[in-house]
Parts: C-alpha cells; sequence; structure tokens
C-alpha cells in the first residue's frame, strides 16, 4: 500500500531518531572548549522535539492511526495503550529534560550525572516507542485500513510536517532553529560546529 501518510511517518521517524542519535553524541563529546555552542545546540535539538514531535506528530498518530488500528486489531489494544501513554507523557518528558540540562548548563558538573541518565533513558524509549509504531502498529494499518482511512490519514500527514524530515518544505517559522542545529550539532543532522564550506 503506497500512503502519503506512511512515507511522512517513516520520513519524520528518520529525523526524530537522528536527532536523538544527535544528541547521544554531544552527550558522549561533552561541552570541551565551547560550552556556550555545545549547550546551545542540545537546547535547540530539545526544543524541536517538544515542538515538532510531541506537538505535531503525536497527535496525528494518536487521532488517525491508532483508533483504526483499535478498532479493527483489537489484539493491539495494550500496545496501542502504552503508545498512547508514551505520547501523553511526551512532553513532560521533554520538559524536565530541557530543565535538567539548564541545571547542568547554570549549576555546574555536579548536575550533569542527572541530566546524562535522564537523557539517556529518554532516547532508549523513544526509540524503542518509534520500533513499535514500525513494527506491529503500521504493518496492522496496512492489512486493515480502508482507502477512506488512508484519506484522511494522508490529507493530515501532508499538511504539515517535521521541517526536518527530508523533502520538506522548510517553514520560516523553523528556519532560524533548524539554522542553529545543523550549525552546532554533530552528524548525522548537522555540521559539528564546522562551518559550511
Amino acid at each position: 500500500m503506497s500512503s502519503t501518510a506512511l512515507h511522512v511517518i517513516r520520513e519524520e521517524h528518520f529525523s526524530i531518531a537522528a536527532v536523538l542519535r544527535s544528541l547521544r553524541l554531544m552527550l558522549q563529546r561533552g561541552p570541551d572548549e565551547d560550552p556556550q555552542q555545545y549547550f546551545d545546540a542540545m537546547r535547540a535539538m530539545l526544543f524541536y522535539i517538544d515542538e515538532v514531535p510531541e506537538r505535531q506528530h503525536h497527535p496525528k498518530e494518536s487521532q488517525l492511526l491508532f483508533p483504526p488500528v483499535m478498532q479493527r486489531a483489537p489484539e493491539l489494544a495494550q500496545t496501542l495503550e502504552q503508545l498512547e501513554r508514551d505520547h501523553a507523557g511526551g512532553e513532560k518528558a521533554v520538559r524536565d529534560l530541557q530543565h535538567l540540562l539548564l541545571a547542568w548548563e547554570l549549576m555546574g558538573e555536579s548536575r550533569r550525572e542527572a541530566f546524562t541518565k535522564a537523557l539517556g533513558d529518554y532516547i532508549t524509549f523513544y526509540l524503542e516507542h518509534m520500533r513499535l509504531e514500525e513494527v506491529v502498529i503500521i504493518p496492522a494499518a496496512q492489512k486493515h485500513f480502508t482507502p477512506e482511512d488512508w484519506a484522511a490519514m494522508d490529507a493530515a500527514f501532508a499538511e504539515n510536517r517535521d521541517p526536518l524530515a527530508q523533502g520538506a518544505t522548510l517553514d520560516p517559522e523553523y528556519e532560524r532553529l533548524f539554522s542553529r542545529i545543523v550549525r552546532n550539532a554533530p552528524s548525522p543532522i548537522g555540521l559539528g560546529g564546522r562551518s559550511a564550506a
């Protein structure tokens, strides 16, 4: 089944995973010689997660993907309930990370370990969340969805897309955020502080 929505979900998952992996790389690298650039990049990436996946991507999944899967594949109820709990707690989790990062930046090394543990746990949790959607929920949707289900999903997912996703048109509102992430974050999504040639 070819679907705009499935294509967008997978592209957005790829972008989210790239940001999560860049956060992990930055955490391993540490602030080094340029703590201001380091914390700026970390803040920008956490803001992206709060702004785009939490406020745009997850609501579309919760409203348009999960309900028809629940209706037509009730055996997946437990998994869908877990994914919904993940969505419901996502904003708080990323806001907690933003607070822990600020504590490390302002209060110093004594606060680093708390942020490191929380971010590591969050990355593991989020990657597993997306894996469940891709290996359990999306195949169920492909098996059970009607053309009407796909039409509603395609329209919603085409309407607003992750500005970091490949092929997405960059909304001017996100241009500054995108530039900051690309300029300061390591590969796979950024230049790692190197200037573009």
